[in-house]
C-alpha cells in the first residue's frame, strides 16, 4: 500500500488527473464507483473482483475509476486509505465516502505514522470503513473509530479458479517448470521490493528478511527451491543467490496464469510484518497448498494452527522453520485432511460472497440513506 501512497502523490502533482481526463470511468453512470490505481495489483483487482461478482440485483451498479474527482452524487468507494487521504480534498461534498483500510500502524515507521494521522483527520468525512482482517478492525476501534462505522468484510478470491490440482496437474506444472519430484517447491508471490522496477530495496513490512532467514535454514538439510511471483523481488533473489538456493520467478500477465504456479507448489511462505489480506493467502488455500505464515493480516481469521495451516508469531523465524517441517512431513492422509479444511475455510472469501456482502452491507444502505 506504500507504493500506492507513492502512485497517488504522483498523480496529484500531475499524472492521474491527465489519465482520468484520458481514460474517465468505466460504467460513470453507475451510484457506485470504486476507486482503482493504474497498476495491475490488488487494489486494481478487489474492485474489479466486486464488480464482477455482485448478485444479479446489482449488476451494473458498481463500476470502477481513475476519476474520483468527477463523481457527483455517488457512493465513492477508495480501494486503499492512501488513496483516500490524498482525494479527500478533491472531492465533491455531495458524494458518500468508503474506504478500504487494508493495513498500518505507526510502529511501521515514520511515513506510515504521519499518514494514520492524516487519516484520522479525514475519517470523520468517511460514510463506512471495510477492512479485511480482524487485527485492523479492532486497531481501528483502539484509534477511536465507531465500530459501527467498519464493516469487516474478507479479501476475495476465486474459490473455483484457484483450486487444488490433480496429480497429472501437479506433475505437469512440476515439469513445464523445471522442478524434479524430489524438490521440496516453497512459494512466496507477494510484491516485497520497493517501488515497480527491480525492487532492490527491500520494503520491510513484507518481511523479506524474515523469509530468507526461514528458507536459509530449512535448506541446510531438505532439497528446497523457492519459486517466485509478483514484481519488484530483486532483494530475495540477490539473497537466494547469496545463499545458494535455486529458484525462480515467474510474473505471468494474467491472474489465470498463477494457478500452474499453485500446483507447483510444497508450500506457501509468508513471512510479512503487516498484511492487510495478502490475496495470495486465500489463493494458496483455495488451491491445496499448505500455509506457514505470520500471525498478521487474515492468516489468523483463516488459519487454525495446525489445522488449516501453520501460524508463527512476527519475526519468529524459528516458529515459521518448525511449523514448515511439520506441514511437510504430513503423511498423504493427514496433508489431504489439512488442505480440505483449508479449502473450506477460504470458501467465505469467493469474489460473489464477497461482492455481495460489499451490496448488502456497505453500498444497499447508503444507497437506502440518499434516497
Amino acid at each position: 500500500m506504500r507504493n500506492a501512497l507513492r502512485s497517488v502523490k504522483l498523480g496529484l502533482q500531475s499524472l492521474p488527473f491527465r489519465m482520468a481526463a484520458a481514460m474517465g470511468s468505466r460504467g460513470r453512470g453507475a451510484p457506485i464507483q470504486f476507486v482503482v490505481e493504474d497498476a495491475a495489483w490488488a487494489i486494481r483487482w478487489v474492485g474489479e473482483g466486486i464488480r464482477d461478482g455482485l448478485p444479479e440485483e446489482a449488476r451494473g451498479k458498481v463500476a470502477t475509476t481513475l476519476a474520483p474527482h468527477r463523481l457527483i452524487n455517488r457512493v465513492a468507494h477508495f480501494g486503499s486509505q492512501y488513496m483516500w487521504v490524498d482525494w479527500a480534498p478533491h472531492l465533491s461534498h455531495t458524494n458518500q465516502p468508503v474506504v478500504s483500510f487494508f493495513h498500518g500502524k505507526p510502529e511501521d515507521g515514520p511515513a506510515v505514522e504521519a499518514h494514520i494521522e492524516r487519516f484520522l483527520k479525514t475519517e470523520p468525512q468517511l460514510r463506512r470503513i471495510v477492512t479485511s482482517a480482524g487485527i485492523v478492525r479492532e486497531r481501528l476501534i483502539d484509534w477511536g473509530v465507531r465500530a459501527d462505522k467498519i464493516v469487516r468484510i474478507p479479501i476475495g478470491t476465486d474459490v473455483a479458479m484457484f483450486a487444488p490440482p490433480t496429480p497429472e496437474l501437479r506433475a505437469a506444472a512440476r515439469a513445464r517448470l523445471g522442478f524434479s519430484e524430489d524438490a521440496i517447491v516453497m512459494g512466496s508471490f507477494q510484491k516485497d521490493g520497493v517501488g515497480w522496477d527491480e525492487g532492490l530495496e527491500p520494503k520491510p513490512i513484507k518481511g523479506p528478511d524474515i523469509f530468507l532467514d526461514t528458507v536459509e535454514q530449512l535448506a541446510k538439510d531438505l532439497p528446497v527451491e523457492v519459486l517466485l511471483s509478483g514484481p519488484a523481488r530483486g532483494f530475495v533473489k540477490n539473497g537466494l543467490k547469496a545463499r545458494g538456493i535455486p529458484f525462480q520467478h515467474h510474473y505471468p500477465p494474467a491472474r489465470a496464469d498463477l494457478i500452474e504456479l499453485y500446483h507447483a507448489l510444497d508450500l506457501y511462505l509468508m513471512t510479512s510484518r503487516e498484511e492487510g489480506g495478502p490475496m495470495a493467502l486465500m489463493e494458496s488455500m483455495a488451491s491445496g497448498v499448505p500455509v506457514v505464515s505470520t500471525s498478521v493480516g487474515m492468516a489468523p481469521d483463516l488459519i487454525a494452527d495446525g489445522v488449516t495451516g501453520g501460524l508463527a508469531a512476527s519475526e519468529d523465524v524459528e516458529g515459521l522453520v518448525n511449523r514448515a517441517r511439520s506441514m511437510l512431513a504430513l503423511d498423504d492422509s493427514a496433508r489431504a485432511q489439512l488442505v480440505a479444511k483449508a479449502r473450506e475455510a477460504v470458501r467465505p472469501c469467493d469474489w460473489k460472497v464477497v461482492a455481495r456482502r460489499h451490496w448488502e452491507e456497505v453500498y444497499q444502505p447508503l444507497l437506502n440513506e440518499a434516497a
